[in-house]
C-alpha cells in the first residue's frame, strides 16, 4: 500500500490524537447508570446510543467489537464530549445548593480514541479474517464540586472517578453472516496528570476523624477483566449491504483497588486501602435499514443494556490507624433501552462528494442507587434522554474542512474517506426525594438537568 500525505493531512492528524489524548485522560461528568459512561461517539449518542447493532466505525471497538470485521483498511475515531451538569438541591430545612463546574462545562471534557485495523486489507495474508483494534475510554467515572461552605458540605465537597479503559481487541469473521470478538478492559488511572480516586467532605464527627475538621481520601490501582461479543447479518441486500443485523457484547465484572491514603485538614494521617466493583453487563439490539440503495439508506435500531449493579455490596476504607470508614451500597440491578434511526444521502446534488446523515434518539435507563447510600457526586436517579444530531462524510472529490482532499477516483490518497459527526444530547433526571441517608444533611429534593455537545472526528485510510 502507497501512502502519500501532504502537510495539510499530517497537521490535521496530529492535532486530532494529541486532543484526543487531552480529552481521553478526563473523567467523565455525565451519569445515567450509576457512575456507569455509555456515550462513546457522536453517532451512537445522536442516536439514543441504540448502536451496537449498526457498529460502523471505528467506536465499534466499545459498542460491539465483533463488528470491526465490517470495517476495511484502518480506521480511527476521536471524540470529545462538552457537557453542562445542572444539579440543584434543597434539604429539609429548605436550604439551597447546587453543583460548582467554574463555567459552561466541565473542563477537561471527556472523550475517547479508538483504532482499528483489517492486516488482510493492508497486504498481510496471515491471520485471514482478522481484524485488530486498540481503544482508549471513560467507561466508569464522575467529578463533582460543591461549594464548601453549602448544605451537603459533610457530604461531598468535591470527587473524583477519572478512571481510564485501555481496549486492546480482536475480531474474526467465521461466516459471512457471523463474527465473533474478543477483548480486554484494563482500568487504571492517570496518576502524573489527573491523580486517582479522591473524595473531599467535612467531617460530621466520624470515627478518627474530627467534626469540622476536612476530610481527603485518595485511592489509586489498575484492574482487567474482558469482553466478547458477537454480530450477525441474516439479511444482506445485492452487493452485500446490510439489511439486518444482531449485536449481543458481555462485558465482565471487575474489581478495582484503591490504595492512598486519608487526610485531614491538610495533614497525613494513614494509609488507606479499599476495592471498588464494576459489574458485568450484557447488550443485545437488533438493527434494520428499511431504504438502503444507491440513492440514500434508513436505519432502525433498538438496543438493551442490563447491569448488574447488585454486585457493588460496599465500599469500605480501611486505615492504617485502625480506624474503619463502613460504606455499604446494596446497589440494584438497571436496565438501559435505546431507539434511534439514521438518514444518510449517499447521492445529494447540493454536495455531490459529501455523504450528509441526519440521526434522532431516545433513551431510558433506570437508577441503581438506593437512597440509603445516595452520593450527591453523580446524582442518579431515572433519566429520560432525549438526543439529535448528524454528520458529514467527505468522499474522493471533496476537500475535508476545505484544506486536504479526500482523495480522487483511481488515486492514491492519504485516506478513504473522512468526517465528522455531531450530536446535541438532554438528559431529564426524574427528580428524586432522598430520604432515610445515614448522614441526614444528604436528605433533600435533588432535580439534574444535563446536557452535553458531542463531536466527533472518524477517517479511513
Amino acid at each position: 500500500m502507497r501512502w502519500q500525505r501532504d502537510a495539510a493531512s499530517s497537521s490535521i492528524a496530529k492535532i486530532t490524537i494529541l486532543l484526543a489524548a487531552y480529552c481521553v485522560f478526563s473523567p467523565p461528568r455525565l451519569c445515567a447508570d450509576g457512575f456507569r459512561n455509555p456515550f462513546q461517539s457522536a453517532s451512537a449518542i445522536a442516536q439514543g446510543n441504540a448502536f451496537a447493532a449498526q457498529a460502523d466505525d471505528a467506536s465499534a471497538l466499545f459498542y460491539n467489537p465483533a463488528a470491526m470485521t465490517e470495517l476495511r483498511g484502518i480506521h480511527l475515531l476521536a471524540g470529545v464530549e462538552l457537557i453542562h451538569v445542572d444539579t440543584r438541591f434543597r434539604n429539609t430545612a429548605g436550604e439551597k445548593t447546587e453543583n460548582d463546574l467554574g463555567g459552561p462545562f466541565g473542563v477537561p471534557p471527556p472523550g475517547q480514541l479508538f483504532v482499528t485495523a483489517t492486516p488482510r486489507d493492508l497486504g498481510v495474508s496471515f491471520p485471514g479474517e482478522l481484524t485488530i483494534g486498540l481503544g482508549v475510554q471513560n467507561l466508569f467515572g464522575f467529578a463533582a464540586r460543591y461549594p464548601k461552605d453549602g448544605p451537603l458540605r459533610t457530604v461531598i465537597t468535591s470527587a473524583k472517578l477519572p478512571v481510564l479503559d485501555f481496549k486492546p481487541t480482536v475480531a474474526y469473521r467465521a461466516a459471512d453472516w457471523l463474527s465473533l470478538g474478543l477483548g480486554g478492559d484494563i482500568f487504571t488511572f492517570w496518576d502524573s496528570v489527573l491523580g486517582g480516586a479522591e473524595q473531599k467532605f467535612v467531617s460530621p464527627g466520624l470515627p478518627g476523624m474530627p467534626a469540622g475538621s476536612r476530610v481527603r481520601i485518595t485511592g489509586t490501582g489498575t484492574t482487567a477483566t474482558f469482553n466478547v461479543s458477537a454480530f450477525v447479518t441474516p439479511l444482506r441486500a445485492e452487493g452485500g449491504a446490510r439489511r439486518m443485523s444482531l449485536a449481543f457484547v458481555y462485558r465482565g465484572a471487575a474489581a478495582l483497588p484503591l490504595n492512598g491514603e486519608l487526610s485531614l485538614s491538610g495533614a497525613r494521617i494513614a494509609r488507606s486501602k479499599s476495592s471498588l466493583r464494576f459489574p458485568e453487563s450484557y447488550t443485545a439490539g437488533v438493527a434494520v435499514w428499511p431504504i438502503r440503495d444507491s440513492q440514500r439508506e434508513w436505519k432502525i435500531e433498538s438496543d438493551v443494556d442490563y447491569v448488574r449493579w447488585s454486585t457493588l455490596r460496599s465500599i469500605d476504607f480501611r486505615f492504617s490507624n485502625g480506624v474503619t470508614l463502613r460504606n455499604p451500597q446494596d446497589w440494584r440491578d438497571a436496565v438501559s433501552v435505546g431507539i434511534g434511526t439514521e438518514h444518510r444521502w449517499l447521492r445529494w446534488n447540493f454536495l455531490p462528494d459529501w455523504e450528509p446523515a441526519l440521526r434522532a434518539g431516545y433513551l431510558w435507563s433506570m437508577t441503581p442507587v438506593p437512597d440509603k447510600n445516595f452520593n450527591p457526586a453523580f446524582a442518579d436517579s431515572n433519566v429520560h434522554v432525549l438526543s439529535i444530531g448528524g454528520g458529514l462524510t467527505c468522499r474522493p472529490g471533496g476537500k475535508f474542512l476545505g484544506l486536504t482532499s479526500c482523495g480522487e477516483e483511481g488515486k492514491s490518497s492519504p485516506w478513504r474517506h473522512a468526517g465528522i459527526d455531531f450530536a446535541y444530547q438532554l438528559l431529564l433526571f426524574e427528580p428524586r426525594i432522598v430520604s432515610g441517608h445515614p448522614n441526614p444533611a444528604a436528605n433533600g429534593r435533588y432535580k439534574t438537568i444535563n446536557q452535553s455537545l458531542v463531536l466527533s472526528f472518524r477517517a479511513g485510510f
